[in-house]
């Protein structure tokens, strides 16, 4: 990268919920300051919870961080925290519990976001456990975050956000706008318990296996419209004037495992907005976290 481009180069905001991994931080944070080449177009948003003064002190002699203290929330209501006290014009999801191993990330990062006029995109890097399946630490605009009006749903406890933001850019593929990319070559490793890279923690503990399921299913209709206003723009169609709410969550039941398919029929596999491939993955697999949660079948789902 010349240095006017360096000069231009966006300022990139990393969003960072913690709790109780100090150590962790500062693995990441020595991560991030081994392989950024713009160390002072990079920002660490970090939230911390009141109670967990073992983490009040972190931060960086290399990275700015901005740090906020306050009360437990949801992982949807840490990133929209976060998100609210970020300057950057792109924004990355990221988790105590991965490190970067690119150097150079945030050149190439910045080259596809130069290459992409209209700002509307979601990418993601490689986790070295979920790879190109899912954006498991998404990357977007900030202008894309301002026409999701809610990127980062508060109904989400612990999980799903990435599913959540992959679901509404399956709808623009299904409509003809591929704005997904998967960046192979950057390495956002993610050292969660479940690839033998980490001990089982109390952090982990506390998250519920199938908590979010009710939330992902519920703001189906929040994920279409989130897609919708993604689609005007990409079309040239006119925004709705004023201020545009999200939609909540619409609480979906079921009593028996029969229920419980012909609800994920009717919510998943029919939804004719998104890929046929998808929808069928979406069916299959909350059929399978079902049976999962309630006994019936071993959790093998994430």
């Amino acid at each position: 990268m010349s240095d006017l481009v360096a000069m231009k180069s966006p300022l990139i905001s990393l969003l960072l919920p913690t709790r109780g991994r100090p150590a962790l931080v500062d693995r990441l944070f020595k991560s991030i300051s081994e392989t950024t080449t713009h160390l002072d177009r990079v920002e660490v948003i970090l939230y911390v919870d009141d109670d967990d003064t073992e983490s009040h002190h972190l931060g960086s002699e290399d990275i700015h961080v901005v740090r906020i203290i306050g009360p437990a929330l949801s992982m949807g209501g840490y990133n929209s925290a976060c998100l609210a006290k970020s300057q950057g014009d792109i924004i990355i999801l990221v988790n105590d519990d991965m490190v970067i191993g690119t150097p150079g990330w945030d050149e190439k990062i910045a080259e596809l976001d130069a290459n992409i006029p209209d700002k509307i995109y979601l990418a993601y890097g490689n986790d070295l456990f979920k790879k190109g399946n899912l954006c498991t630490f998404p990357i977007i605009s900030r202008r894309t975050c301002e026409l999701l009006v809610e990127p980062y749903p508060k109904e989400y406890q612990g999980a799903f956000i990435d599913f959540h933001l992959f679901d509404i850019f399956k709808r623009l593929q299904q409509a003809g706008f591929d704005r997904i990319h998967y960046m192979s070559d950057v390495v956002f490793e993610h050292l969660h318990h479940r690839t033998g890279k980490a001990p089982f923690d109390e952090t982990y503990g506390k998250r519920g296996r199938f908590a979010d399921d009710p939330a992902f299913l519920g703001l189906i209709e929040s994920r279409r419209a989130s897609a919708g206003r993604l689609l005007r723009d990409l079309r040239g169609d006119d925004q709705p004037s004023g201020h545009v709410p999200a939609i909540r969550s619409t609480k979906l039941s079921y009593s028996s495992l029969f229920s419980a398919i012909v609800s994920f029929s009717k919510a998943l596999l029919m939804d004719t907005e998104l890929p046929l491939r998808w929808r069928t993955y979406l069916w299959v697999w909350f059929i399978g976290r079902y049976m999962a949660g309630r006994g019936l079948l071993r959790p093998f789902v994430h």
